[in-house]
């Protein structure tokens, strides 16, 4: 049956109400509750440990959270889906096995990623509503999952739009009395259909056919491109549409969709430790070393510490040279930064970007390694003459020593967010997951948790001097005596490690290990580069 031209304007319109007009006002309504909070931005909103709390499990059934877990909830059926969380949230390297949303940090996310579903949904868990404004948001959902949702043929019959659009304005200026002229340029606005097929397509819920075909979904990892178009085709008979352009664009749309819930699904594969390693074995292979004297001369020159990127590329620090070095494991396709002063330790801040501080500095120096460019420089508070001994990343945000204190510095506007008291000056940072370990004059390996908000503290057989995390949440610590130990996820206890060409240098070198290339590398100052390769 061919559908009525009015039948399909009508659609139009009441779907140019829900995108244009409602999805706005809930975003606003929802920009108003966080500035009320005295949240900054959307995503210092949903990074909060209350939002996120929520959130998880309204996307994750049967979890125990090992923080807040008086106040987890087992709902039945989960109203936000897998994109919805993936679009959200980002999983952090945490150290344990356990599922938790301490696991977890906001993406930097804005109120335009927001559609009027997952907008809804937000506004009606994790903000202070009146009753009232309760209903309406949710009544205003319905409508759209009532109307539009499903509703694969983009019609509306006069009968079902006139109370329709009624009970929409009169909701709508309910909430917001100002959108009366646009309720009226909407109504009468002619048929766009190229406009209305994409309407369709971003009002028709794509989300919800993917996990109907849930066993589909749970194999879909190992999918080839003939399996993704024959999952689209299957999802698209299910719509029982009869316009062809709109089927072409819902195709697409498909196939964009599970393209990404491939990668997804495989990065997060990759990421997965199989299973803990035990404390001590032999886990890492040295694969090659590289010989540093080309580099930084044989007249005192040295490295003072050293960074793997995610795409394998080192970056070091050459305080003697004033610069940083960039390049392969093999010394290959050599780069260089030249550094206002003298680098002293290096932390990377995203794929790109680096931040570094300097001997003698109170300034953090960040440079975009691509480019080969200085972004900024960053002046940090305080009596800070070490604080070229120590910088890390947790949580987005940048740490460094200060006396007595840790500052937690928001890199982008260079604002102190948080100071954590300790009972010395410490040094050698190292961020994982939620955790900073550092270190001070004495055997102790110190660590600070944001999950129970305490100071942990192991002592080890010689003073520790530098650290990283491997892939199972484990540590590798560096020690004086010329020892690396190996501290399980939980602090708890240790081991040497027993890996041939493995030591420290009496309190002279540097390790890092990243999750993504699973390699890890260590330097000695003037001596050698050693890359070794996980077994």
């Amino acid at each position: 049956m061919r559908m009525d031209g009015e039948d399909r304007r009508r659609y139009f319109i009441v779907g140019s109400v829900i995108l244009e007009i409602v999805t706005p006002v809930f975003r606003q309504r929802l920009e108003k509750d966080y500035e009320n909070k005295g949240l900054g931005s959307l995503q210092d909103f949903i990074n909060s440990k209350p939002v996120i709390h929520i959130l998880f499990h309204l996307r994750h059934k049967n979890t125990q959270c090992c923080v807040d877990s008086a106040n987890c909830v087992n709902h039945g059926p989960l109203p936000l889906n897998y994109n919805q969380w993936d679009l959200l949230y980002t999983e952090k390297p945490t150290p344990g096995f356990h599922h938790c949303f301490c696991k977890y940090s906001a993406k930097a996310i804005t109120l335009d990623d927001l559609d009027i579903t997952l907008a809804s949904l937000i506004l009606m868990n994790c903000c202070n509503l009146s009753p009232n404004e309760f209903s309406l948001i949710s009544d205003l959902r319905q409508f759209k999952n009532n109307y539009l949702s499903h509703n694969t043929k983009g019609a509306i019959t006069q009968a079902e739009y006139t109370t329709l659009f009624g009970d929409l304005t009169t909701y709508v200026l309910q909430l917001d009395p100002s959108k009366q002229d646009d309720f009226i340029r909407i109504q009468n606005r002619s048929l766009d259909d190229s406009l209305c097929n994409k309407y369709v397509v971003c009002l028709l819920d794509i989300h919800q056919k993917l996990e109907e075909i849930d066993t589909r979904i749970q194999n879909i990892g190992a999918a080839t491109t003939a399996d993704i178009h024959s999952t689209s085709s299957e999802i698209l008979s299910t719509m029982n549409i009869n316009n062809a352009e709109l089927e072409s664009k819902i195709m697409a749309k498909l196939e964009e969709v599970l393209q990404q819930l491939i990668i997804n699904q495989t990065s997060k594969q990759v990421d997965q430790p199989n299973k803990p390693y035990k404390l001590g074995q032999s886990i890492f292979t040295l694969h090659h070393q590289t010989n540093l004297t080309s580099k930084v001369g044989d007249k005192g020159g040295y490295v003072s510490d050293i960074v793997m990127m995610d795409d394998g590329r080192l970056v070091i620090c050459l305080p003697e040279q004033n610069r940083l070095l960039i390049c392969n494991t093999d010394l290959s396709q050599v780069d260089s930064i030249p550094v206002q002063g003298m680098p002293r330790y290096v932390t990377a801040v995203n794929n790109s970007t680096v931040a570094v501080t300097l001997y003698h500095s109170k300034c953090i120096e960040m440079y975009d390694i691509h480019n080969k460019l200085k972004l900024k420089s960053l002046t940090v508070p305080g009596r800070l003459w070490w604080l070229g001994i120590g910088i890390t990343t947790i949580n987005n945000k940048l740490a460094v020593c200060s006396d007595n204190k840790l500052l937690i510095i928001d890199h982008q506007t260079g604002e102190v967010v948080q100071t954590i008291k300790t009972d010395f000056y410490p040094f050698c940072l190292h961020g994982s997951g939620d955790i900073i370990f550092y270190c001070g004059n004495n055997k102790n390996l110190y660590w600070y948790s944001y999950t129970d908000d305490r100071h942990h503290t192991l002592t080890l057989p010689s003073p520790p001097y530098r650290m990283t995390t491997i892939q199972d949440g484990s540590l590798y610590v560096m020690c004086n005596d010329g020892s690396v130990q190996h501290v399980s996820s939980d602090g708890k206890q240790y081991k040497t490690v027993e890996t041939i060409g493995l030591k420290s240098m009496n309190n002279g070198g540097s390790l890092y290990y990243n999750c993504k290339q699973r390699k890890l590398v260590t330097c000695y100052l003037t001596s050698n580069i050693n890359i070794f390769h996980e077994t």
